[in-house]
């Protein structure tokens, strides 16, 4: 005997393309990223320039430096390429919600509504924190290491750090303290795929508050307040992911799972 309740209509019915239309809309979507992250670099260009992108940048690390100090190139082509690579990285950031916005609409169309309402929340919420890590190393981090370590150097010693060396360290610290900021974002992804339950990421606090004052040791300069900035969000951001998950995991169920969860309260009833 057949069973007699109807099966749901998939809702992605109908919708599959020839992988050819695939590729010719992601070539679409590549050139309308690449073509904002051009324009962004061009407006960048022009105002307020990639020399001056490159003094806001410095800004911390020259209010330490001894009166009169300033950074030095030790390589030739430097002066050009360092204004040039940090102009370029301002304008992806620039123009990373247009960048976000053509990677949703190519993979939306392939996505369930449960499935969208998990992964939408998760891009924007990603990329916010991402900056939110960034603005906080740039504006409390950076004035607290630079001031401790110009406070350790010898007076016989001038300080004039390299412009190339302080990209490099700069672009560690802001991906450092960025990706630390997606803890909540790695909680939540955890939680909802069932790799582990609520319960276990709170049994976990004390682990990963060792965890995290290891990380910040590892990544961050040797000092306490550095290390301490880093750490500290992380713990109160792993308490965040635990609170959003549980809000998280209710409103992205998919129609099988919220049905089952009924079928389970009502025989518990």
């Amino acid at each position: 005997m057949s069973d007699p309740t109807p099966k749901p209509e998939d809702e992605l019915a109908g919708t599959e393309q020839p992988f050819v239309t695939h590729l010719m809309e992601l070539r679409d979507r590549l050139v309308r990223a690449m073509a904002a992250i051009g324009v962004a670099a061009g407006v960048l260009a022009l105002f307020p320039g990639p020399g001056q992108l490159y003094d806001l940048l410095a800004a911390p690390l020259v209010s330490h430096l001894p009166a009169g100090t300033t950074l030095i190139a030790t390589s030739v082509i430097s002066p050009f390429m360092v204004p040039l690579k940090i102009l370029m990285m301002a304008a992806f950031l620039l123009a990373l919600p247009v960048v976000l916005y053509q990677v949703w609409a190519f993979i939306a169309p392939g996505l369930y509504t449960h499935e969208k309402r998990l992964v939408m929340p998760l891009v924007i919420s990603s990329t916010l924190l991402f900056f939110i890590g960034v603005a906080f190393c740039y504006f409390f981090v950076f004035g607290q290491v630079f001031a401790f370590i110009q406070s350790f150097a010898p007076k016989s010693i001038t300080a004039a750090p390299d412009i190339e060396a302080y990209l490099g360290f700069v672009l560690n610290m802001f991906l450092a303290f960025g990706l630390a900021f997606e803890v909540p974002i790695a909680v939540v992804v955890l939680a909802r795929l069932g790799v582990v339950t609520i319960e276990k990421l709170r049994d976990f606090r004390g682990y990963f508050v060792v965890l995290a004052f290891v990380i910040a040791a590892i990544v961050t300069p040797p000092d306490v307040v550095s290390q301490l900035a880093l750490a500290i969000p992380m713990c109160l951001l792993y308490e965040l992911g635990i609170w959003a998950a549980q809000i998280f995991i209710k409103h992205t169920q998919a129609p099988k799972e919220d049905a089952s969860a009924e079928d389970e309260a009502s025989k518990s009833a």
